[in-house]
């Protein structure tokens, strides 16, 4: 299988991993962080542009806020998504009472809202508070071209 670009989460260096090991814990060649995580990173408005635009695995991303209730509420779901779809996509947060200009880039009306990006395009948008099993489904759905 070819190798899948991915930006790095803390450093935002494009990398370039073996399909067959994203579910091996690989590291970033530029900081050593991990390029697969089994939790989800918060990241800058920067960072997610480059992510979104560049990575060749699916990126769901969760808007949020730290002052939204349902947000709070969301973030166990969250990390449980992001645990059952380790080494096969990447889950990010963007805070955006930090980063307003991201919720403006990507028309978010209303938190927590979830976006997920597949090869440089957003393939799926949901809004509102959700179990895991429906974001590891829409996750599902986008690796499988839905």
């Amino acid at each position: 299988m070819s190798p899948r670009k991915l930006v790095c989460l803390s450093c935002a260096q494009a990398n370039r991993v073996p399909s067959e090991r994203l579910d091996a814990n690989p590291k970033c060649g530029t900081c050593g962080a991990a390029l697969m995580p089994a939790k989800p990173v918060s990241v800058d408005d920067a960072t997610l542009q480059k992510a979104a635009k560049t990575d060749q695995v699916p990126l769901l991303v969760d808007f949020w806020a730290p002052w939204c209730g349902p947000c709070r509420m969301m973030a166990p779901e969250f990390d449980k998504a992001a645990a059952l779809l380790k080494g096969r996509a990447r889950l990010v947060k963007i805070d955006t009472q930090t980063h307003p200009a991201a919720s403006a880039r990507w028309n978010i009306r209303g938190i927590p809202a979830f976006i997920l990006f597949r090869d440089g395009r957003e393939v799926s948008r949901q809004a509102g508070a959700r179990p895991a099993a429906d974001l590891v489904r829409m996750a599902d759905a986008a690796m499988a071209g839905r």
